[in-house]
C-alpha cells in the first residue's frame, strides 16, 4: 500500500509544492488546511494518483491538533508527517504595544512550535507502528537571527532545537526527526515583505535568485527516503549559499 503523508498548511506555496512532488512520488496525502478551503481543494484536485484527503485545523489553536491526527489516523495509516504550517508576523520589538505584542507571540509560537510539537506527540504511537518520520519546515532565521522579527526567528530556531532533541530521544523508537531551513522563497508569504526590496534580497544570494516551493519540496522528498534515515536530525539548509553556520 502506498505509504501516506500528512502536510500541514498544504494548500498553497511551499506545503502545496511538498504534497505535489510526494503525490508525484506515490504518497498518499492527507492535505491540510486552516482556511483556504477552496485552495485545499484545488490542490488536491491538481495533485496525481489516488486516495488524497482534505482535513481542516485551526492551528492558532494548539489543541486542535490532536483531533487532526485523530482524524487523519482514522482514514488510514500515517507515515510521515511535515510541518509545514507557519505565520510569519514582522513587528518591532520595542515600540510595538502591549496587547500587539502578545497577540503577535501568542499566534507566533502557536502555530509555528506549540502546534507542531503537540501533533507529533499525537501522531508518534503511528509513526512508530510505520517507522515513519518527521519533517519539520523552519527557516534559515531559526540559525541567524532577524531583525523585525524576533518572534518568527525565535519560534523557528526553537522547532530546530526540539528537531534535534527528539531525533536522539525517539530513535529507538524507529522515528527519525528531520527539519529544513529555506532562506527566501518565492511565495506569497514571502512577497509580502520583499516586494520593496527585490534587489537588495537578491544581492544577498549567490546563485542569484530566491528559492522556489519546488526547491523545498525536492528536499522534503529527500529526507522522507530510506536513504536519508541515517540524517535523523539534521536540519538542512535551502538558501542558495547566502548563509553558512
Amino acid at each position: 500500500m502506498a505509504k501516506r503523508v500528512l502536510v500541514t498548511g498544504s494548500s498553497r506555496g511551499i506545503g502545496r509544492a511538498i504534497a505535489h512532488r510526494l503525490a508525484t512520488e506515490g504518497y498518499r496525502l492527507a492535505v491540510h488546511y486552516g482556511s483556504q478551503r477552496d485552495q485545499a481543494i484545488a490542490t488536491v484536485a491538481g495533485l496525481p494518483g489516488s486516495g488524497h484527503e482534505i482535513y481542516d485545523a485551526d492551528l492558532t489553536d494548539p489543541n486542535k491538533a490532536a483531533g487532526l491526527i485523530q482524524r487523519v489516523t482514522a482514514d488510514g495509516p500515517l507515515d510521515a508527517l511535515v510541518n509545514n504550517a507557519g505565520v510569519y508576523m514582522p513587528m518591532d520589538f520595542a515600540a510595538a504595544g502591549d496587547a500587539s505584542f502578545d497577540a503577535a507571540l501568542h499566534r507566533t509560537f502557536s502555530v509555528n512550535f506549540e502546534s507542531p510539537v503537540r501533533l507529533i506527540r499525537a501522531a508518534l504511537p503511528h509513526l512508530e507502528a510505520q517507522r515513519g518520520a518527521v519533517v519539520n519546515v523552519a527557516s534559515r532565521v531559526g540559525f541567524k537571527g532577524e531583525g523585525g522579527a524576533a518572534l518568527y526567528a525565535a519560534s523557528k530556531a526553537a522547532l530546530i532545537s526540539i528537531t534535534r532533541s527528539l531525533a536522539v530521544e525517539l530513535a529507538p523508537r524507529h522515528v527519525a526527526f528531520f527539519g529544513m531551513a529555506p532562506g527566501w522563497v518565492d511565495t506569497a508569504m514571502a512577497r509580502d515583505g520583499m516586494s520593496e526590496r527585490i534587489d537588495q534580497i537578491l544581492e544577498t544570494i549567490p546563485l542569484g535568485r530566491m528559492a522556489t516551493p519546488d526547491d523545498c519540496a525536492g528536499v522534503a522528498s529527500f529526507l522522507l527516503r530510506d536513504e536519508a534515515r541515517y540524517l535523523s536530525g539534521i536540519t538542512i539548509d535551502i538558501n542558495g549559499a547566502s548563509y553558512f553556520h
